[in-house]
């Protein structure tokens, strides 16, 4: 049962746009299922099933889900067929292809990008860019890498850093995206503990921290770079009154985007600079509470020439190897503590230049490490998009998939002795290795299922 609503709160949204309070104290007080997810572009062409009735009007590939299952213990969850993602995150991707051709070679950045379903949503739109998930805090960074590695692109870098680090590289990237840490109340119908948390103390803490966050990434974005930020607040302080802040300071100039009445998204304007913004309210769209608002960076300087890193590329023995685990169209691979990573090639420089300036933790797709009988593939190889379509490949049932991903034994029969890529559904969950008088369950054991 949700708890009753901050008096406070509710007083401070008295005299925003679009929020009616009667209406807003009902739908807090209902059940109603507001699951949905994401699906995933480049495993979906693999994928034989039947897809959910109801799509999400903004997102392409965004679905409402009738009644919420157990994704824990659904295969294709963990293969990395969709993303769990509340419909107003989703409209991002709307957002973007009103600004930005999907097709731009853009680097761009998700700086508060844990657990990293907009980070997903991003590596999908910009297949031919080089996206760089942030993450402030170690502990978050890796539930973002497990996401990210089981989503499977191979053009997303994962740095560890504070948002100030940024300004060592200045115009470097064509698009970021700020999702602040905010107040949490856009969570209230699913989240007690943002409820009994939240005050106006803390509301206005997360505005300054909000605000520092955007100062301290402004230099790393180019002339003519997006900036687009978004909370999952629904206070003023955190948006309007920060979308005031931004014109106030930086040279930027506002974005409205086109919004279809039917879809019950409010528009905002800020009370100085009638800088627009876009909120959900749950008793107007099937989402939980979002906000966001999109700028385009008026000042900077063009970007200069970067040159990467003195990497280590593979040679000839160890590509003629890595070409029989993959498919190496403008790859290039490079190795790091004895591991072999894939990477787009045009984004070498790229990789070498935040190397140089940040702590990264992850950047393209582990391949393996090749020892003296050859290849050991990396699980980032099996559920990634690269992997070579001739490799072995046993399907799972639905039991054995759920056995493979608790890291417990199961039987398999008639299966070529070697390495074998573990499915469900022609998706690959990881690897197995078939011995003379056993099965090898590779999987992680960090991301096995703990519970039945």
């Amino acid at each position: 049962m949700t708890l009753p609503l901050p008096e406070a709160f509710l007083d401070s949204l008295a005299n925003t746009a679009g929020f009616d309070k009667d209406n807003f104290l009902a739908v807090h007080q209902q059940s109603e299922n507001r699951t949905s997810i994401r699906y995933n572009p480049q495993k979906l062409d693999l994928y034989k099933g039947d897809l959910p009735n109801e799509k999400i009007p903004w997102s392409p590939y965004g679905y409402y889900l009738s009644e919420r299952p157990s994704f824990t213990h659904d295969p294709l969850f963990h293969a990395g067929l969709y993303y769990v993602q509340e419909a107003g995150s989703q409209f991002i991707w709307e957002a973007l292809s009103q600004i930005i051709d999907r097709h731009t070679e853009a680097k761009v950045l998700d700086l508060c990008a844990a657990p990293g379903g907009k980070t997903t949503l991003l590596a999908a739109y910009f297949q031919k860019g080089i996206i760089v998930a942030n993450e402030v805090i170690k502990s978050r960074t890796n539930i973002l890498m497990e996401n990210i590695t089981k989503w499977g692109s191979e053009n997303v870098v994962i740095t560890n850093n504070d948002p100030s680090h940024f300004s060592r590289i200045p115009d470097f990237f064509d698009v970021a995206l700020i999702d602040a840490p905010c107040s949490g109340s856009g969570l209230f119908r699913k989240d007690n503990n943002a409820i009994s948390e939240w005050s106006e103390e803390n509301v206005l803490l997360c505005s300054r921290r909000q605000q520092r966050i955007l100062a301290d990434m402004y230099p790393s974005i180019k002339e003519d770079g997006l900036i687009i930020y978004s909370t999952c607040s629904y206070s003023p302080q955190e948006d309007e009154d920060n979308l005031d802040w931004l014109m106030q300071n930086f040279q930027l100039e506002n974005i409205p985007l086109q919004i279809q009445p039917e879809w019950g998204i409010t528009a905002i304007e800020s009370r100085e600079h009638k800088a627009i913004g876009y909120k959900f309210y749950p008793d107007k769209v099937r989402s939980e509470g979002f906000f966001i608002a999109v700028f385009r960076k008026m000042g900077g300087a063009s970007a200069g020439s970067f040159s990467a890193n003195n990497f280590t590329f593979a040679n000839k023995d160890e590509l003629s190897e890595i070409r029989n685990w993959t498919t190496p169209e403008n790859k290039t691979f490079i190795k790091e503590n004895n591991y072999f990573l894939a990477i787009d090639e045009k984004w070498l420089n790229a990789i070498g230049v935040l190397q140089k300036n940040l702590y990264l933790r992850k950047a393209g797709i582990t391949i393996g490490e090749i020892k003296n009988k050859g290849l050991v593939p990396a699980h980032d190889l099996a559920i990634s998009t690269i992997f070579n379509r001739n490799i072995n490949k046993i399907n799972l049932d639905k039991a054995q998939s759920l056995q493979y991903l608790k890291r417990k034994d199961f039987e398999i029969d008639n299966i070529p002795k070697g390495w074998c890529l573990a499915a469900f559904e022609d998706l690959n969950l990881g690897w197995i290795k078939i011995l003379p008088n056993r099965l090898n369950n590779y999987y992680p054991t960090e991301w096995r299922i703990l519970k039945d």
